[in-house]
């Protein structure tokens, strides 16, 4: 019977085909809008790291003050050096790293090759089991190498590439900043987006990282941070390295790994008790104040969904209301054309379930077809949209399958549902008002 109504629905479009193109345009615009939109929304407001994600957390303690909160301010974003070696000699979470972004220049093996600059992250070992990171050859430094200060990296199989041509280079050595580093592993293809450990000192979408490193050893080469260094309230510091590191400056990201409840809540409690401690020695002369955010909390706290994709998504999904209501319009102004042949075949026995079914089948055959518009469409908007959005949120839409079943799914629905008041409108004719004036 399906096909029966399917093929009536053909007959019908191919009568009226300049309503039926009017039609399938405002299905396939509309769709087309809000589906290249939702491809870059969909993008950045992901979860980077599903498996996981509530198991790894942000701590933040306040060593500013309520003051600093004045111009509305918050907690910071970072902790103080001094705060972080103390989170971590305590180690109190299953896992654990410190964090923050570092940049080098790289001298090639080969003489013939001009050097260049690499960036990337001074971390502790921990890091790449805690984030699930793969890798294409060996595996990352111990926590031995931490102790030692050792000169050891990981680097990305881009970097591997570019200057291994891709061999396997664990045990290899590499120069930065004219020091030789020996590599421990070449991680695979793995850039989470956004970046979530990362997202305080940028967007979150910026070029992979090319190398990792001890964050001790880092420490010990006085290697500065590239990300932010704020330091409100620290005008009296000591000068030099030193000072610096012994100041409030908040410039190094921890995340913790705690596995369940109850290691939240210890931890948890732990921070309050270290916070409460530095108030007692002086140091803090506020009422104690820390934060724990999981992963998608503290990707919601930085906002790193970029306000210009909501907004587009919104007036995008807003576009496509209007479109269907234009469709609704023309269903109706389609389907009451046909009010005699409706009124011929409800008095030779049709029942309103029958014209339901035959009118929805055909709205659905337009839903297709605008689906299909809608894709061709889509495609453009997605190699176009960067002339919306940053090219580094940009390059995050791709049209995948998943996209384009989605982009059909939609259309079809959105059509069927559209056209539900025009059928009504068509199965509630009455055959003998037809069978009279015709």
């Amino acid at each position: 019977m399906f096909a029966y109504y399917f093929e009536l629905g053909l007959r019908s479009l191919r009568r009226n085909p300049v309503l039926t193109a009017l039609m399938v345009m405002a299905i396939g615009f509309g769709v087309a809008a809000s589906m290249t939109t939702y491809a870059v929304f969909r993008a950045v407001s992901g979860n980077p790291l599903p498996d996981k994600s509530g198991q790894l957390f942000v701590p933040q303690i306040d060593n500013w003050g309520p003051q600093s909160r004045k111009t509305g301010g918050n907690l910071p974003e970072s902790l103080s050096y001094t705060d972080a070696m103390a989170l971590m000699h305590a180690h109190k979470a299953v896992r654990q790293t410190a964090i923050y972004p570092v940049g080098f220049t790289l001298v090639p093996v080969d003489p013939s090759s001009q050097p260049f600059a690499v960036n990337g992250y001074a971390a502790y070992a921990e890091f790449f089991a805690m984030f699930d990171v793969p890798f294409q050859y060996g595996s990352g430094w111990q926590g031995a190498d931490d102790d030692n200060r050792a000169n050891v990296v990981v680097i990305s199989s881009e970097l591997n590439q570019k200057i291994f041509a891709g061999a396997n280079s664990v045990g290899r050595g590499i120069q930065l900043d004219g020091r030789d580093y020996r590599i421990a592993g070449v991680v695979a293809d793995w850039d989470p987006r956004p970046r979530f450990y990362d997202v305080n000192n940028g967007s979150g979408f910026g070029d992979a990282p090319d190398v990792f490193m001890p964050l001790t050893r880092a420490i010990d080469l006085q290697t500065e941070t590239l990300g932010n260094n704020n330091c409100y309230g620290t005008t009296g510091q000591a000068p030099g390295w030193d000072g610096w590191l012994h100041s409030e400056c908040a410039w190094i990201s921890l995340w913790v790994e705690l596995p369940d409840a109850n290691a939240v809540a210890r931890y948890q409690s732990y921070l309050e008790a270290y916070a409460a401690d530095q108030q007692h020695a002086g140091r803090f002369h506020w009422v104690p104040n820390i934060r724990l955010s999981n992963l998608m909390q503290w990707l919601d706290r930085e906002h790193v969904v970029p306000k210009e994709t909501t907004v587009s998504l919104v007036l995008a999904l807003g576009f496509l209301l209007v479109c269907l209501v234009n469709t609704i319009g023309l269903l109706l102004a389609k389907f009451m054309r046909r009010a005699s042949e409706i009124g011929v075949r409800r008095a030779l026995g049709a029942s309103r379930r029958q014209i339901y079914t035959q009118f929805l089948t055909e709205a659905a055959v337009v839903g297709v077809a605008g689906g299909l518009l809608g894709l061709l469409l889509t495609a453009f908007g997605v190699l176009g949209i960067s002339l919306v959005f940053e090219p580094e949120i940009a390059r995050l839409a791709r049209l995948n399958v998943s996209l384009v079943g989605f982009t059909l799914l939609v259309s079809v629905a959105a059509t069927v549902v559209a056209a539900f008041y025009p059928t009504w409108r068509a199965a509630r004719v009455q055959p003998a008002w037809q069978l009279k004036s015709n």
